[in-house]
Protein backbone atom coordinates (compact mmCIF):
# COMPACT_ATOMS: atom_id res chain seq x y z
CA UNK A 1 0.00 0.00 0.00
CA UNK A 2 1.22 3.17 -0.78
CA UNK A 3 0.44 6.48 0.96
CA UNK A 4 1.18 9.07 -1.73
CA UNK A 5 4.36 11.81 -0.06
CA UNK A 6 2.68 14.33 -1.77
CA UNK A 7 1.08 16.05 -5.07
CA UNK A 8 0.12 19.62 -6.30
CA UNK A 9 -2.82 20.92 -4.14
CA UNK A 10 -5.60 21.11 -6.76
CA UNK A 11 -7.15 24.94 -7.74
CA UNK A 12 -10.53 23.87 -6.62
CA UNK A 13 -8.86 23.22 -3.36
CA UNK A 14 -9.00 27.52 -3.10
CA UNK A 15 -12.15 27.70 -3.70
CA UNK A 16 -13.04 25.65 -0.10
CA UNK A 17 -12.66 29.09 1.51
CA UNK A 18 -15.87 30.27 0.49
CA UNK A 19 -17.78 27.02 0.91
CA UNK A 20 -16.26 25.65 4.30
CA UNK A 21 -17.16 29.42 5.75
CA UNK A 22 -20.52 28.65 4.75
CA UNK A 23 -20.99 25.02 6.55
CA UNK A 24 -23.45 26.18 9.27
CA UNK A 25 -25.29 28.09 7.28
CA UNK A 26 -28.71 26.46 6.69
CA UNK A 27 -29.42 23.85 4.09
CA UNK A 28 -30.83 21.30 2.65
CA UNK A 29 -28.90 18.36 2.85
CA UNK A 30 -30.51 15.05 5.18
CA UNK A 31 -29.80 15.04 8.46
CA UNK A 32 -26.51 13.06 9.50
CA UNK A 33 -27.48 9.99 11.31
CA UNK A 34 -25.72 10.55 14.35
CA UNK A 35 -23.81 7.70 15.53
CA UNK A 36 -21.98 7.16 12.01
CA UNK A 37 -18.60 8.98 11.30
CA UNK A 38 -17.96 9.70 7.42
CA UNK A 39 -14.73 9.95 6.71
CA UNK A 40 -13.52 11.03 3.12
CA UNK A 41 -10.24 9.78 1.68
CA UNK A 42 -8.53 8.28 -1.44
CA UNK A 43 -8.21 4.54 -0.26
CA UNK A 44 -9.85 3.47 -3.33
CA UNK A 45 -7.66 0.39 -3.45
CA UNK A 46 -9.49 -2.58 -1.99
CA UNK A 47 -6.59 -3.84 0.11
CA UNK A 48 -6.29 -0.13 0.99
CA UNK A 49 -9.97 0.44 1.98
CA UNK A 50 -10.37 -2.36 3.61
CA UNK A 51 -7.51 -2.39 6.11
CA UNK A 52 -8.85 1.23 6.54
CA UNK A 53 -12.59 -0.08 7.56
CA UNK A 54 -10.75 -3.26 9.79
CA UNK A 55 -8.88 -0.23 11.65
CA UNK A 56 -12.69 1.99 11.82
CA UNK A 57 -14.49 -0.76 13.14
CA UNK A 58 -12.03 -1.78 15.91
CA UNK A 59 -12.32 1.84 17.13
CA UNK A 60 -15.73 2.84 16.41
CA UNK A 61 -17.48 -0.53 17.27
CA UNK A 62 -16.31 -0.10 21.31
CA UNK A 63 -18.00 3.32 20.98
CA UNK A 64 -21.36 2.17 19.67
CA UNK A 65 -20.20 3.95 16.21
CA UNK A 66 -19.69 3.04 12.63
CA UNK A 67 -17.96 4.38 10.25
CA UNK A 68 -18.45 4.53 6.41
CA UNK A 69 -15.76 5.61 4.21
CA UNK A 70 -16.22 7.70 1.18
CA UNK A 71 -13.59 7.26 -1.08
CA UNK A 72 -12.05 8.89 -4.35
CA UNK A 73 -9.00 8.85 -6.31
CA UNK A 74 -6.23 11.17 -4.52
CA UNK A 75 -6.54 14.15 -7.22
CA UNK A 76 -10.25 14.17 -6.18
CA UNK A 77 -10.50 14.86 -2.94
CA UNK A 78 -10.61 18.10 -3.07
CA UNK A 79 -13.50 18.88 -5.25
CA UNK A 80 -15.31 15.87 -3.18
CA UNK A 81 -14.76 18.27 -0.03
CA UNK A 82 -15.80 21.37 -2.17
CA UNK A 83 -19.22 19.89 -3.19
CA UNK A 84 -19.74 18.53 0.43
CA UNK A 85 -19.03 21.98 1.87
CA UNK A 86 -21.77 23.47 -0.44
CA UNK A 87 -24.62 20.91 -0.07
CA UNK A 88 -23.74 21.24 3.92
CA UNK A 89 -22.85 17.17 4.21
CA UNK A 90 -19.30 17.98 4.89
CA UNK A 91 -17.93 14.17 6.49
CA UNK A 92 -17.03 13.95 9.99
CA UNK A 93 -13.37 13.20 9.34
CA UNK A 94 -11.30 14.40 6.47
CA UNK A 95 -7.81 12.89 5.63
CA UNK A 96 -5.74 14.65 3.15
CA UNK A 97 -2.26 14.26 1.96
CA UNK A 98 0.20 16.58 4.35
CA UNK A 99 0.92 18.60 1.84
CA UNK A 100 -2.65 19.73 1.17
CA UNK A 101 -3.16 21.03 4.89
CA UNK A 102 -2.51 24.47 5.03
CA UNK A 103 -4.66 25.46 2.05
CA UNK A 104 -7.79 23.76 3.83
CA UNK A 105 -6.85 25.07 7.31
CA UNK A 106 -6.27 28.51 5.75
CA UNK A 107 -10.18 28.19 5.06
CA UNK A 108 -11.24 28.57 8.78
CA UNK A 109 -13.10 25.41 8.23
CA UNK A 110 -11.13 22.82 10.36
CA UNK A 111 -11.57 22.64 13.98
CA UNK A 112 -8.40 22.89 15.56
CA UNK A 113 -7.77 19.39 17.44
CA UNK A 114 -6.72 20.44 20.56
CA UNK A 115 -10.69 22.11 21.13
CA UNK A 116 -11.77 18.51 20.79
CA UNK A 117 -9.36 16.98 23.27
CA UNK A 118 -7.38 14.98 20.54
CA UNK A 119 -3.94 14.32 22.41
CA UNK A 120 -0.66 14.03 20.28
CA UNK A 121 1.33 15.28 22.67
CA UNK A 122 3.37 11.47 22.22
CA UNK A 123 3.34 12.43 18.61
CA UNK A 124 7.33 13.03 17.00
CA UNK A 125 7.85 16.94 16.35
CA UNK A 126 8.09 15.92 12.52
CA UNK A 127 4.30 14.49 12.34
CA UNK A 128 2.82 17.13 14.53
CA UNK A 129 4.79 19.47 12.00
CA UNK A 130 3.23 17.71 9.29
CA UNK A 131 -0.40 18.11 10.59
CA UNK A 132 -0.12 22.14 11.49
CA UNK A 133 -1.10 25.41 10.46
CA UNK A 134 0.37 28.90 11.72
CA UNK A 135 1.10 26.85 14.98
CA UNK A 136 -2.13 25.37 15.80
CA UNK A 137 -2.89 21.56 14.90
CA UNK A 138 -5.53 20.80 12.18
CA UNK A 139 -4.40 17.20 11.58
CA UNK A 140 -3.30 13.85 12.95
CA UNK A 141 -1.25 11.19 11.54
CA UNK A 142 -0.95 7.64 12.37
CA UNK A 143 1.89 6.82 10.01
CA UNK A 144 4.20 8.88 8.04
CA UNK A 145 6.91 8.03 5.54
CA UNK A 146 9.78 9.46 3.88
CA UNK A 147 13.26 8.05 2.09
CA UNK A 148 16.32 6.25 2.12
CA UNK A 149 18.72 4.31 0.15
CA UNK A 150 17.72 1.12 -1.01
CA UNK A 151 20.37 -0.99 -2.73
CA UNK A 152 21.50 -4.58 -4.36
CA UNK A 153 23.05 -6.05 -1.39
CA UNK A 154 24.76 -8.68 -4.22
CA UNK A 155 26.03 -5.94 -6.50
CA UNK A 156 27.67 -4.00 -3.54
CA UNK A 157 28.92 -7.27 -1.57
CA UNK A 158 30.48 -8.43 -5.21
CA UNK A 159 31.83 -4.95 -6.29
CA UNK A 160 33.36 -4.90 -2.20
CA UNK A 161 31.50 -2.09 -1.33
CA UNK A 162 29.33 -0.97 1.77
CA UNK A 163 26.62 1.67 1.23
CA UNK A 164 27.40 4.92 0.38
CA UNK A 165 27.41 7.58 3.77
CA UNK A 166 28.35 10.61 2.38
CA UNK A 167 28.27 12.60 -1.32
CA UNK A 168 31.74 11.77 -2.91
CA UNK A 169 31.15 7.97 -1.11
CA UNK A 170 27.90 8.16 -3.56
CA UNK A 171 29.51 9.55 -6.71
CA UNK A 172 32.44 6.85 -6.20
CA UNK A 173 30.43 3.92 -5.06
CA UNK A 174 27.58 4.88 -7.68
CA UNK A 175 30.44 4.69 -10.31
CA UNK A 176 31.66 1.53 -9.27
CA UNK A 177 28.50 -0.31 -9.73
CA UNK A 178 27.60 1.33 -13.05
CA UNK A 179 28.35 -1.64 -15.23
CA UNK A 180 26.49 -2.96 -19.26
CA UNK A 181 22.60 -2.16 -18.85
CA UNK A 182 22.81 -1.30 -14.80
CA UNK A 183 23.38 2.43 -14.09
CA UNK A 184 24.74 2.57 -9.91
CA UNK A 185 22.35 5.15 -8.89
CA UNK A 186 18.51 5.75 -9.86
CA UNK A 187 16.28 9.12 -8.39
CA UNK A 188 13.66 10.36 -9.84
CA UNK A 189 13.86 13.80 -11.02
CA UNK A 190 10.50 14.13 -13.14
CA UNK A 191 8.73 17.68 -12.92
CA UNK A 192 6.51 17.01 -10.53
CA UNK A 193 5.94 15.68 -6.86
CA UNK A 194 7.50 12.89 -6.90
CA UNK A 195 10.73 14.65 -8.18
CA UNK A 196 10.46 17.62 -5.43
CA UNK A 197 10.17 14.84 -3.16
CA UNK A 198 12.89 13.07 -4.11
CA UNK A 199 15.12 16.07 -4.03
CA UNK A 200 14.46 17.55 -1.03
CA UNK A 201 16.85 15.39 1.26
CA UNK A 202 19.80 16.64 -0.90
CA UNK A 203 18.81 20.17 -1.34
CA UNK A 204 17.94 20.28 2.50
CA UNK A 205 21.01 18.50 4.01
CA UNK A 206 23.01 20.86 1.90
CA UNK A 207 21.31 23.61 3.83
CA UNK A 208 19.28 24.86 1.14
CA UNK A 209 15.99 26.55 2.10
CA UNK A 210 12.98 27.03 0.02
CA UNK A 211 12.25 30.73 1.34
CA UNK A 212 14.99 31.83 -0.69
CA UNK A 213 15.83 29.52 -3.36
CA UNK A 214 18.85 31.55 -4.35
CA UNK A 215 21.08 31.63 -1.58
CA UNK A 216 23.47 29.32 -3.11
CA UNK A 217 23.46 26.33 -0.44
CA UNK A 218 21.11 24.58 -2.28
CA UNK A 219 23.39 24.63 -5.55
CA UNK A 220 25.62 21.66 -4.82
CA UNK A 221 22.79 19.66 -4.50
CA UNK A 222 21.67 19.93 -7.90
CA UNK A 223 25.71 19.71 -8.61
CA UNK A 224 25.34 16.20 -7.50
CA UNK A 225 22.41 15.27 -9.22
CA UNK A 226 24.00 16.75 -12.34
CA UNK A 227 27.72 15.26 -11.61
CA UNK A 228 26.03 11.37 -11.80
CA UNK A 229 23.92 11.83 -14.57
CA UNK A 230 27.07 13.73 -16.50
CA UNK A 231 29.21 10.42 -14.83
CA UNK A 232 27.42 7.78 -16.48
CA UNK A 233 26.49 6.69 -13.13
CA UNK A 234 22.81 7.77 -13.10
CA UNK A 235 20.59 7.72 -16.16
CA UNK A 236 20.00 10.24 -18.48
CA UNK A 237 16.02 9.16 -18.29
CA UNK A 238 16.07 10.14 -14.65
CA UNK A 239 14.17 13.44 -15.61
CA UNK A 240 11.23 11.18 -16.75
CA UNK A 241 11.28 8.49 -14.45
CA UNK A 242 8.90 8.94 -11.35
CA UNK A 243 9.09 6.87 -7.94
CA UNK A 244 7.48 3.82 -9.15
CA UNK A 245 9.80 3.70 -12.41
CA UNK A 246 12.77 3.66 -10.99
CA UNK A 247 11.35 1.06 -8.45
CA UNK A 248 11.13 -0.91 -11.59
CA UNK A 249 14.92 -0.33 -12.52
CA UNK A 250 16.40 -1.24 -9.53
CA UNK A 251 13.88 -4.78 -9.41
CA UNK A 252 14.74 -5.32 -13.34
CA UNK A 253 18.87 -5.41 -12.06
CA UNK A 254 19.35 -1.94 -13.92
CA UNK A 255 19.92 0.17 -11.15
CA UNK A 256 22.27 -1.20 -8.46
CA UNK A 257 20.78 1.54 -5.65
CA UNK A 258 17.63 3.93 -5.77
CA UNK A 259 16.03 6.53 -3.28
CA UNK A 260 12.73 5.34 -2.62
CA UNK A 261 9.77 5.04 0.14
CA UNK A 262 8.57 2.20 2.04
CA UNK A 263 5.45 2.35 0.21
CA UNK A 264 7.56 0.38 -1.85
CA UNK A 265 8.33 -2.39 0.16
CA UNK A 266 5.39 -4.98 -0.70
CA UNK A 267 7.11 -4.91 -4.38
CA UNK A 268 9.85 -5.88 -3.52
CA UNK A 269 9.30 -8.55 -0.69
CA UNK A 270 7.20 -10.34 -3.17
CA UNK A 271 10.03 -10.22 -5.84
CA UNK A 272 13.04 -12.62 -5.65
CA UNK A 273 15.36 -11.68 -7.78
CA UNK A 274 16.66 -8.76 -6.05
CA UNK A 275 18.80 -9.42 -2.07
CA UNK A 276 17.72 -5.71 -1.46
CA UNK A 277 18.77 -3.52 1.92
CA UNK A 278 18.21 0.03 3.25
CA UNK A 279 20.09 2.70 4.27
CA UNK A 280 20.43 6.17 5.61
CA UNK A 281 20.13 8.73 2.84
CA UNK A 282 24.07 9.94 1.90
CA UNK A 283 24.72 13.37 3.74
CA UNK A 284 27.53 16.45 2.10
CA UNK A 285 29.57 15.68 4.99
CA UNK A 286 30.07 12.48 7.55
CA UNK A 287 28.84 13.48 10.65
CA UNK A 288 25.76 15.35 9.54
CA UNK A 289 22.10 14.22 9.83
CA UNK A 290 20.08 13.78 6.85
CA UNK A 291 17.06 15.97 6.34
CA UNK A 292 14.52 13.88 3.76
CA UNK A 293 10.82 15.02 3.92
CA UNK A 294 8.22 13.29 5.62
CA UNK A 295 5.04 12.39 4.08
CA UNK A 296 1.59 10.84 4.66
CA UNK A 297 -1.99 11.84 5.21
CA UNK A 298 -3.56 13.58 8.08
CA UNK A 299 -6.91 13.00 9.69
CA UNK A 300 -8.66 16.39 9.92
CA UNK A 301 -12.52 17.30 11.43
CA UNK A 302 -14.20 19.91 9.56
CA UNK A 303 -16.52 22.18 11.49
CA UNK A 304 -19.81 21.12 11.90
CA UNK A 305 -21.21 24.02 13.36
CA UNK A 306 -24.44 22.78 15.12
CA UNK A 307 -23.34 19.39 15.61
CA UNK A 308 -20.82 19.23 18.21
CA UNK A 309 -21.60 15.66 18.70
CA UNK A 310 -20.48 14.79 15.66
CA UNK A 311 -17.31 16.18 16.48
CA UNK A 312 -16.80 14.54 19.34
CA UNK A 313 -17.21 11.35 18.02
CA UNK A 314 -14.90 11.73 15.09
CA UNK A 315 -11.86 12.88 17.57
CA UNK A 316 -12.92 9.89 19.87
CA UNK A 317 -12.36 7.41 17.03
CA UNK A 318 -8.95 9.63 16.23
CA UNK A 319 -8.19 9.01 19.80
CA UNK A 320 -8.59 5.02 19.71
CA UNK A 321 -6.84 4.73 16.00
CA UNK A 322 -3.34 6.68 17.54
CA UNK A 323 -3.24 4.40 20.59
CA UNK A 324 0.39 2.67 20.62
CA UNK A 325 -1.28 -0.40 19.81
CA UNK A 326 -3.35 0.61 16.47
CA UNK A 327 -0.85 2.90 15.62
CA UNK A 328 2.33 -0.24 15.56
CA UNK A 329 -0.87 -2.76 13.85
CA UNK A 330 -1.24 -0.01 11.21
CA UNK A 331 2.51 0.99 10.89
CA UNK A 332 3.11 -3.09 9.93
CA UNK A 333 -0.29 -3.30 7.64
CA UNK A 334 0.68 -0.19 5.61
CA UNK A 335 4.86 -0.30 6.07
CA UNK A 336 5.21 3.05 7.13
CA UNK A 337 6.21 4.30 10.47
CA UNK A 338 4.29 5.18 13.61
CA UNK A 339 3.96 8.62 14.56
CA UNK A 340 4.04 7.88 18.37
CA UNK A 341 7.47 7.93 20.12
CA UNK A 342 6.77 4.05 21.69
CA UNK A 343 4.81 2.69 19.01
CA UNK A 344 8.08 4.17 16.85
CA UNK A 345 10.46 2.43 18.67
CA UNK A 346 8.37 -0.88 18.72
CA UNK A 347 8.01 -0.48 15.01
CA UNK A 348 11.89 -0.32 14.75
CA UNK A 349 12.38 -3.11 16.76
CA UNK A 350 10.01 -5.63 15.74
CA UNK A 351 11.32 -4.63 11.51
CA UNK A 352 15.14 -3.82 11.64
CA UNK A 353 15.04 -4.43 7.90
CA UNK A 354 13.33 -1.03 8.07
CA UNK A 355 14.76 0.71 10.73
CA UNK A 356 16.40 3.42 8.47
CA UNK A 357 13.27 4.97 7.32
CA UNK A 358 12.02 4.76 11.86
CA UNK A 359 15.35 7.00 12.07
CA UNK A 360 15.12 9.21 8.90
CA UNK A 361 11.68 10.27 9.94
CA UNK A 362 13.41 11.55 13.04
CA UNK A 363 14.98 14.27 11.78
CA UNK A 364 12.49 14.86 8.52
CA UNK A 365 10.65 17.90 7.80
CA UNK A 366 7.10 18.98 6.63
CA UNK A 367 7.42 20.80 3.10
CA UNK A 368 4.82 23.35 3.92
CA UNK A 369 6.36 24.22 7.36
CA UNK A 370 8.39 27.23 6.10
CA UNK A 371 6.25 28.58 2.93
CA UNK A 372 2.28 27.08 3.86
CA UNK A 373 -0.08 27.80 1.22
CA UNK A 374 2.41 28.98 -1.08
CA UNK A 375 4.39 25.61 -1.30
CA UNK A 376 2.49 24.46 -4.51
CA UNK A 377 4.40 27.82 -6.43
CA UNK A 378 7.51 26.57 -4.60
CA UNK A 379 7.25 23.04 -6.11
CA UNK A 380 6.94 24.14 -9.15
CA UNK A 381 9.75 26.08 -9.53
CA UNK A 382 12.39 23.45 -7.36
CA UNK A 383 11.04 21.62 -10.21
CA UNK A 384 12.08 23.85 -13.09
CA UNK A 385 15.35 23.77 -11.42
CA UNK A 386 16.61 20.43 -11.73
CA UNK A 387 15.03 19.66 -14.97
CA UNK A 388 17.05 22.71 -16.58
CA UNK A 389 20.32 21.36 -14.86
CA UNK A 390 19.94 18.34 -15.65
CA UNK A 391 18.98 18.86 -19.34
CA UNK A 392 22.10 21.51 -19.45
CA UNK A 393 19.98 24.22 -19.90
CA UNK A 394 21.45 25.97 -16.80
CA UNK A 395 23.71 25.93 -14.46
CA UNK A 396 22.96 24.90 -11.00
CA UNK A 397 22.77 28.91 -9.59
CA UNK A 398 21.83 30.36 -12.68
CA UNK A 399 18.46 27.81 -12.14
CA UNK A 400 17.95 28.39 -7.94
CA UNK A 401 18.12 32.14 -9.14
CA UNK A 402 15.13 31.63 -11.97
CA UNK A 403 13.66 29.61 -9.52
CA UNK A 404 13.54 32.08 -6.32
CA UNK A 405 11.75 34.94 -9.03
CA UNK A 406 9.42 32.36 -10.01
CA UNK A 407 8.36 31.59 -6.99
CA UNK A 408 7.99 35.15 -5.97
CA UNK A 409 6.29 35.92 -9.23
CA UNK A 410 3.16 33.16 -8.34
CA UNK A 411 2.72 34.42 -4.66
Amino acid sequence: MRTRPGRTVAPVALALAGALAAVGLPGCAAEPDPDTVTVLNSATDTAEHDANQDFFDRCAEPLGLRVEQISVPADQVASKALRMASSDSLPDVLELDGSELPQFAGTDGLRPLADLGVDTGEFSAAANQLGSFDGTQYGVARSVNSLALVYNVDMLADAGLEPPTTWDELRSTAAALTQGDTYGMAFSASPNADGVYQFLPFFWSAGGDETRLDDAAGASALQLWKDLVDDGSASRSVVNWNQQDINDQFVAGRAAMMINGPWQVPVLSAQTDVDWAVASIPVPEAGQDPVPPIGGTVMTIPKNDGHPEREDNAARVLDCLNSQENQLAWGERVNNVPTRADASAAYREANPELAAFADLVLTARSRTAEVGTRWPVVQDAMSGAFQSVLTGRSSPEDALRRAQRQAEAGE
